[in-house]
């Protein structure tokens, strides 16, 4: 036990503790006197128990509180909250996506500090609730480690499997985690093991579900491989030790543990940023930085693309179902859009939480501001001789420079990079005089603000001319830069950028961010404001941001979409992502946006897009070729047509380059699903020798064939497309798809495995996480064909998992279709009609096959009026639709509705025509409807006997 404020609390006496043990394991209940006495004393009770007893509730008040024991007939009652094992049951219980499940669960085990009830485990009142909670804690760890391995993370549960062998459920974590490690020896040899240990202990054999994933094993099953987790966060590594704020932190966590919306105010240079971060360290957390946002900014799309998530979904219905905290950085430019966004997010994602950070509250509804003060003067100290390296016994010194800082940490930061040069007592004597001059200027400013300002004017005047010049112009940049682009837009005759950006980062006015990729160097805000105005103050703005915006330009212009470095160029152009908005606004404008519009595409920033070509039509100069006008307008159309609106004429005539033209008129048939435009696009680009083109094309000559089910037409296109694209992941990702779709309608499953395997990893790959889920349902799809349950279940549910944090409907309905038939086919019929049942919606393709699926409900609940509605249902709508696969499942239904109601001659004939129907279109029956076949055929049979 402890106190409010950590300290331990002594409980003394073995009875006492014994009492307060037995009132734990009953929270929430009242314990009689009689059973307490029983428990306590057992079969040699003390000459008066009642006064015993009453003897040592009287020193567990004493020990933990009066108030928490509390006297209620015919007994005690323990009375808190604050109890682990209670605090472990919420987590363990408290739904949320697969990254908070683990982060829930982890938590939850650190609240075992050893063995339940150490002292009492072999007394009889408290045996069966020490197994029980044991039990509850190996459960947890099982299902943790489960989670683990379904987001690709590492696991070992080797001690585990040592102390309890027998566990199929945590030997089937370890063989999966060991196959996926590499290990398939090994994964094979625990197999045995258990199924030697089962035999020899216990005489059975093991699971079928055990023995299955034994043999995919052994066949190398690709589907066993490890997912590719969706990063979790973004959240850039700590760099240097966070000192004197250990209180602050706990003050913050235990805001966010009771708020949704925190706002963490202060002066700039207070440490804002800083907190946020290692605040939101250990959490599902991203961040999403603002300061280079203005009032034309659309911040809801500026956070989709900071998450990942397609802007062509609305933001709220993205996000309503995950749980985690987004960290709003730097609000104050942006103060009344980001409090609006900040309300629609809180009222419309019930999972979310927020923590921005601003020079002032958002004034939403709910929020807990809590102000950032500067160091205390110990922690100041403490700070600038970390930063300083300063020699002892120069306290004095130190204390009155921290004092003269007022505890900013930036003020701190940078006058520390100045004691070399001068010394703790040099740089105290210049301070007031300096302070003095450089304060006139800002009188106006909050007093903290002025020191800040005044020790970056201080610095600033410190550095040579070289150094000016590179630290201004990086103010250009929105949210950093490579060294690349430092070089192209602070070029400058006789400079050498490297080398003053080295200079820059020691002085602490550049921070350098190591992240996946290319190094970034990055201005603090106060910083970057700083330099803005010396900027303009050189007269160089203009240059300096038009040679911004030259360089993003030719940066888009050079980006290989289309070719093997396809996913290293979408990682690039996704950390430049405010750069390249920022550049937008250049005398480039037209020529950028059609460098981006494919980038956009895949990326699935369909909103962003149309704003931004919208904008740069709108404030073209007429300079602009009319090539480029016409290839901006062509996006255009072909981005509104993606959204389902109406599409305006495109003069593609004006397009200069024919090849360019033909995949303007490519990208419209995609856009609009155009799929008879195909043959004439096809003779366009074999004439220009365009084989990205034709790849493309035959894409769409697939996509019609498979609607025709025209399998050999299906098969040509398709296998020449992934010839024609095997350098372009994205064009092989595509044909794997339709090649997987002509294998599973075939019947072939281990092809369709095999390619849909292969379109996973392209999607993992190129981080397009929407086709990633949906060759994940593919996967699922095919191991219910199979019969294969359980692999169709831990697919499905990976596929939920990532369809719902990323807020893609279309796959949501695949999935929870997938889990559906799964839990029919292993027949969990309740499970599989709350699935299926949340599918059926007005003029859904996807209806028959529900309808169908709950037909068999029905009929395998003997219910054959109810069967027989439903399959007519589904047969007149795949009548309407001409899908002659979804026809013959119908009837196939029927018939078996048909048997059920003692209608035999009209089921058999309903089963030749499904079969007929079958044989005309090349689609045979599954092996997991053959079963459901083979049972109507049966019942027929027996139905048609002579009695």
């Amino acid at each position: 036990m402890w106190t409010d404020d950590g300290e331990p609390v002594s409980v003394p006496g073995l009875k006492v503790r014994a009492l307060l043990a037995d009132l734990l394991l009953s929270h929430g209940r009242v314990v009689s006197v009689d059973r307490l006495v029983d428990d306590l004393w057992g079969e040699e009770p003390p000459s008066n128990p009642t006064a015993s007893l009453q003897v040592r509730v009287s020193q567990l008040r004493k020990a933990i509180g009066a108030e928490l024991v509390v006297s209620r007939a015919p007994g005690y009652l323990l009375q808190s909250d604050a109890i682990d094992v209670v605090a472990f049951h919420e987590l363990v219980n408290t739904p949320g996506d697969a990254q908070t499940r683990v982060r829930r669960l982890e938590e939850a085990l650190r609240l075992w500090r050893g063995p339940a009830l150490a002292d009492f485990a072999d007394e009889e009142f408290a045996r069966a609730a020490v197994a029980r909670l044991e039990e509850q804690r190996l459960a947890c760890a099982e299902e943790l480690a489960e989670a683990r391995l379904e987001l690709g993370m590492p696991v070992d549960v080797a001690e585990l499997v040592d102390a309890h062998p027998l566990r199929e459920r945590l030997r089937a974590v370890q063989i999966k985690a060991l196959y996926r490690a590499g290990r398939q020896g090994e994964a094979l040899d625990a197999y045995q093991d258990l199924r030697d240990r089962l035999a020899d202990e216990l005489g059975l054999d093991p699971s079928p579900e055990l023995a299955e994933l034994y043999q995919r094993i052994l066949r190398q099953d690709p589907a066993l491989s490890a997912p590719r987790a969706v990063p979790a966060s973004n959240l850039p590594a700590a760099l240097v030790e966070l000192i004197g704020r250990d209180e602050a932190l706990a003050e913050i966590g235990a805001l966010l543990e009771g708020n949704r919306l925190v706002t963490l105010t202060g002066s700039g240079g207070v440490g804002k940023t800083t907190l946020a971060l290692e605040a939101a360290r250990g959490r599902p957390a991203w961040l999403v930085e603002l300061a280079g946002a203005d009032a034309r900014t659309d911040l809801a799309a500026h956070l989709a693309a900071s998450l990942g998530l397609r802007d062509d979904v609305p933001l709220v219905e993205a996000l309503r179902e995950r749980s985690m905290l987004i960290v709003l950085d730097n609000c104050e430019h942006v103060i009344d859009q980001a409090a609006g966004l900040a309300g629609q997010l809180l009222r419309g994602a019930p999972g979310l939480s927020l923590l921005a950070t601003s020079r002032e509250p958002l004034g939403v509804p709910g929020e807990a501001v809590w102000s950032v003060p500067p160091l205390d003067l110990s922690d100041a100290m403490r700070l600038f001789r970390a930063r300083s390296k300063v020699a002892d016994g120069q306290d004095d010194g130190v204390a009155l420079l921290c004092k003269r800082l007022d505890g900013i940490p930036l003020a701190l930061e940078l006058a520390a990079t100045r004691v070399r040069a001068l010394g703790v007592d040099g740089l105290v004597s210049r301070l007031d005089d300096r302070f003095r001059l450089l304060q006139t200027g800002h009188r106006g400013a909050p007093p903290r603000q002025q020191t800040l300002t005044a020790m970056i004017a201080w610095s600033w005047d410190l550095l040579s001319a070289d150094e000016r010049v590179v630290l201004r112009r990086l103010a250009a940049h929105a949210d950093g830069c490579t060294l690349e682009a430092a070089e192209a837009v602070c070029a400058e005759p006789g400079l050498d950028v490297l080398d003053l950006l080295v200079r820059l980062v020691d002085r602490s006015l550049v921070t350098v961010v190591h992240g996946p990729g290319a190094t970034r160097y990055r201005l603090l805000e106060s910083v970057a404001a700083f330099c803005a105005e010396r900027l303009r103050e050189a007269g160089e703005e203009a240059e300096v941001r038009r040679r911004h915006a030259a360089y993003y330009t030719e940066l888009a212009e050079r980006a290989d979409l289309h070719g093997l470095g396809q996913a290293e160029w979408l990682k690039r152009l996704d950390s430049e992502a405010a750069n390249l908005r920022a550049a937008q606004r250049g005398p480039y404008a037209l020529r950028l946006v059609n460098a981006l519009g494919w980038y956009w595409y895949l990326r699935g920033r369909l909103v962003e897009a149309r704003r931004a070509l919208a904008a740069a039509l709108e404030g073209e100069d007429g300079v602009s070729r009319a090539s480029e006008r016409a290839r901006a307008l062509a996006w255009q159309s072909a981005f509104a047509a993606a959204q389902g609106e109406r599409t305006t004429a495109v003069p593609y005539e004006d397009i200069a380059d024919p090849g360019e033209r033909a995949r303007a008129q490519w990208f419209h048939a995609i856009a609009t699903n155009d799929l008879d435009r195909a043959p004439e696009l096809l003779e366009r680009f074999r004439a220009v020798g365009d084989r990205w083109g034709e790849g493309a094309t035959l894409i769409l000559s697939a996509m019609a064939a498979h609607m025709r089910a025209d399998l050999a037409e299906l098969e040509s296109t398709a296998t020449r497309a992934a010839e024609l694209l095997r350098d372009d992941p994205w064009g092989s990702l595509r044909a794997a798809e339709w090649l997987a779709a002509l294998a599973e309608m075939t019947g072939d499953y281990e092809r369709a495995v095999l390619a849909n395997t292969e379109a996973l990893r392209l999607a993992e790959e190129l981080g397009l996480w929407p086709d990633a889920a949906d060759r994940l349902c593919w996967l699922g799809w095919i191991a219910t064909q199979r019969g294969e349950h359980e692999q169709a279940f831990d697919l499905g549910q990976r596929a939920l998992d990532l369809a719902t944090e990323q807020g893609f409907r279309t796959t949501l309905v695949f999935a929870r279709t997938v889990l559906g038939y799964a839990a029919r086919r292993s027949g969990r019929l309740d499970l599989a009609e709350r699935h299926l049942r949340l599918l059926l919606e007005p003029g859904a393709v996807h209806n028959t096959m529900i309808l169908i699926e709950l037909g068999y409900i029905a009929e395998l609940r003997g219910q054959a009026a109810t069967a027989m509605e439903l399959h007519r249902q589904a047969l007149d709508e795949a009548k309407a639709m001409d899908a002659p696969g979804d026809i013959a499942g119908a009837l196939e239904g029927l018939a078996g509705a048909h048997a059920l109601a003692g209608l035999f001659e009209e089921a058999a004939r309903l089963l030749d025509e499904a079969a007929s129907t079958r044989l005309t279109c090349g689609m045979p029956a599954s092996p997991a409807l053959e079963e459901d076949l083979a049972r109507i055929r049966d019942a027929i049979y027996r139905g048609q006997e002579p009695s």
